[in-house]
């Protein structure tokens, strides 16, 4: 038997750091939202007790440093599974971009298992197993849209964005998300995007006013860290597009275009500047 999974990349339409928690982590405010911009992932059950990742991709380990391979050995530990599987991945994300394909690919493995081993684990169980393997994964699960808080776990549902076509572009560099986390400082952040004004552009579906309330306060730091994505923000906003921000730490910059024509007219320009480049739409 077999299943397939699909695991959509996600971008932060508002992200917002409150404090440095105890714990070491951050806590959170963000809205998050899916795009059609996916991995694939296909999943065989295999005779011997072992965990097995293939990819086309050459640049992503096949090993436990993997978050799919996480994903499936844990499973298997928490629910005693002396199976093992056989999992294809089929990697369309850029890997480190801010656009949670790791997680996602985590996710998509604990819903494949699921299935497969018909295991009957009801979601919330799912994103709390995803709980432990990223602060992405628990919204990589149920998918949507929704607000996150606590360090990302804590998730409200909340309407999908209005109908729109997103352009990400990801220069070629790799960002790592606990040095952008390490430079932050939570009480000297001089401008809070406003987490309520962007729920409610979104559920009166203003798209104008999505695009006004974008706010990412990581941008800053990355875009100081690395110039490119820097130049990359401000040739996009130059191209036309109606709402421009960094998803995540970075370094992809995404913008989001109500009309099809435009949003061609602006990737056609982007690629002759970055050579990751693409066209996709919200997933509403």
């Amino acid at each position: 038997m077999k299943v397939f999974e699909k695991a959509p990349a996600k971008i932060n339409l508002s992200l917002d750091v409150l404090r440095k928690r105890e714990d070491g982590y951050h806590e959170v405010e963000m809205v998050m939202t899916m795009v059609d911009l996916a991995d694939r992932l296909e999943m065989q059950e295999l005779n011997r007790d072992t965990i097995i990742i293939s990819s086309q991709a050459g640049y992503i380990p096949l090993d436990e440093k993997n978050l799919a391979f996480q994903a499936a050995r844990l499973i298997k530990d928490r629910y005693d599974v002396r199976k093992g599987v056989y999992i294809h991945l089929d990697k369309k994300i850029p890997v480190a971009a801010g656009l949670a394909g790791g997680s996602s690919d985590a996710a998509a493995t604990l819903r494949g298992l699921n299935r497969l081993w018909k295991l009957d684990i009801p979601e919330d169980e799912l994103m709390a197993l995803g709980a432990e393997l990223g602060s992405d994964v628990p919204f990589c699960v149920t998918g949507g849209t929704a607000v996150a808080r606590g360090r990302g776990e804590k998730l409200e549902a909340i309407p999908s964005p209005p109908s729109c076509w997103v352009i990400l572009a990801k220069p070629p560099l790799n960002v790592s998300t606990s040095e952008v986390y390490g430079k932050l400082r939570a009480d000297r952040i001089a401008r809070h995007p406003s987490v309520p004004d962007m729920i409610e552009a979104i559920r009166t579906k203003d798209f104008e006013r999505v695009c006004g309330s974008l706010g990412n306060v990581l941008e800053d730091i990355t875009l100081n860290l690395y110039p490119e994505v820097r130049q990359l923000k401000m040739c996009m906003e130059k191209l036309g597009t109606e709402g421009v921000l960094m998803s995540g730490s970075g370094p992809t910059v995404f913008g989001l275009v109500e009309k099809e024509a435009k949003a061609i007219r602006i990737y056609n320009g982007l690629r002759g500047f970055c050579k990751e480049v693409y066209a996709v739409r919200m997933l509403t």
